[in-house]
């Protein structure tokens, strides 16, 4: 083996170990949103110059182990830690008032730890599968944005309003670009980062407001209760297979090997419809409730590496929800990884990473994940639950990260790029409340913006 090699796995290694220390915490914090803190995170290790293939164990490693310790927040006070904790609130809630909160979440934690393992390699062969038609698709680009825009948009919660909304939020695109282009100042990451911290933007302003800030306040604070911590297992590091039951482990796999070979879909409806699938077919309530936990969590964990994974291996263009939202970084944060707008030519992970390193890396970021976050999960999360809920401060760590992405706005365009962010994060976040035209979507939008209206002009002059 290579010195070079050792440095590489020594460097994904430690990115790996960091990304999931990190987000484990982040996923403690109900309510924090995977794009407001995986996608800025990711931007700042790529543009410090961090080797693809640290920058992807820093990613992964944190994605994974996000979306185990989101469960904590979820099953024990009954607050979703993110976007995709959303449809998992219901089942965990009935569990809770049975008075087994700590039962909902181990089987989800574990659920997590099963699917990730499975999706990685799955993800993977999918991609290689694809991977022959990626110079057709790449030249295609403009026109694949534009119908994976309208497919995404349809099966967002606004519907056929997102896919109306498009055409005027892509005109918005075009005419920022048009004014900061009369200065000679090009933005790329500034309107990236403003739709990901969209529904922030939104809120600090209806804060400030008047008419908006009622539907804000509290008569008194939030309460909650939470149940004793039963310990059923010896030792630190519980055996996920021995937590699920052995039709549970089966469904959780079955559909993380669906939800591993998808990637165009919203991963909130995978989550929903797989779900609601298991729980069709399990007669029995408490283990219908508990199945169906552990399978939709691990639906969130495949369909995450999937929609991130396939896309980067198979085409590098961020033909996905996910891929064009939390893991955008990955595909496009100029001046180092770019998608050119003209030809659909891209140069990031997708050009310095070969399928086995795809492979190779992406299963040590799952291992870091699962040695950091589920025996921690499983072990203290009643008393990291207490912890975050009395001592942590929410708005602290939202400020954080606006704060980061400011900064990052001002490095790339000065006050254009901070114009840029406080512009799309106001229209795009009020359009997500209102509308459903959810960060996803938006992301399409951008997209089609870049690389779909250039091509449309080229025909019609």
């Amino acid at each position: 083996m290579s010195a070079e090699l050792l440095h590489q796995i020594w460097v994904a290694g430690a990115m790996g170990l960091v990304g999931a220390i990190v987000f484990a915490a982040i996923g403690l914090v109900s309510g924090t949103d995977e794009t407001t803190t995986l996608a800025p995170l990711t931007l700042l290790v790529v543009l410090l110059g961090v080797p693809a293939a640290g920058v992807f164990t820093f990613f992964l490693a944190g994605a994974v182990a996000k979306h185990m310790t989101h469960a904590v927040p979820t099953a024990l006070l009954g607050i979703p830690g993110d976007t995709l904790a959303t449809p998992l609130l219901q089942d965990a809630n009935a569990l809770r008032k049975l008075g087994v909160p700590h039962i909902a979440l181990r089987k989800m934690i574990s659920g997590a730890i099963v699917a990730a393992f499975v999706a990685v390699p799955l993800a993977v062969l999918f991609a290689v599968m694809l991977a022959p038609f990626g110079p057709t698709i790449t030249k295609a680009a403009p026109w694949i944005f534009l119908a994976a825009a309208i497919l995404i948009a349809y099966f967002s919660p606004g519907r056929w309003a997102s896919v109306a909304l498009l055409l005027p939020f892509v005109v918005l695109i075009i005419a920022l670009q048009t004014l900061t282009a009369k200065y000679n100042v090009k933005l790329s990451v500034s309107y990236f980062l403003g739709i990901a911290i969209g529904p922030l933007v939104a809120d600090l302003f209806s804060v400030i407001s008047p008419a908006d800030r009622g539907r804000m306040k509290r008569d008194q604070p939030r309460t909650f209760q939470l149940a004793p911590d039963v310990k059923g297992w010896s030792g630190y590091f519980p055996n996920p297979l021995k937590v699920l039951d052995r039709k549970q482990t089966q469904w959780t796999l079955a559909t993380a090997t669906i939800s591993s070979e998808t990637f165009v879909f919203s991963p909130v409806a995978m989550t929903v419809v797989l779900g609601e699938l298991v729980g069709s077919r399990i007669k029995h309530a408490y283990h219908r409730l508990t199945t169906v936990l552990a399978a939709r969590n691990g639906v969130t964990e495949a369909t995450y590496i999937a929609e991130a994974l396939i896309p980067l291996i198979a085409f590098g263009l961020p033909l996905s929800p996910v891929a064009a939202g939390p893991a955008a970084p990955l595909f496009n944060a100029p001046p180092r990884f770019t998608v050119d707008a003209a030809t659909g030519q891209t140069h990031n992970l997708h050009n310095l990473m070969n399928h086995w390193e795809f492979l190779g890396y992406g299963m040590l970021a799952v291992l870091l994940a699962a040695v950091v976050s589920y025996p921690f999960a499983m072990n203290f999360a009643r008393r990291a639950a207490l912890f975050v809920s009395r001592k942590v401060s929410h708005e602290a760590i939202i400020a954080t990260f606006i704060g980061l992405i400011f900064v990052i706005s001002v490095w790339e365009g000065q006050f254009l790029g901070l114009l840029v962010i406080m512009t799309m994060g106001l229209v795009g976040g009020l359009l997500s409340r209102i509308l459903g035209f959810n960060t996803g979507v938006q992301f399409m939008g951008y997209y089609t913006a870049v690389l779909s209206v250039p091509a449309l002009l080229k025909i019609f002059g």
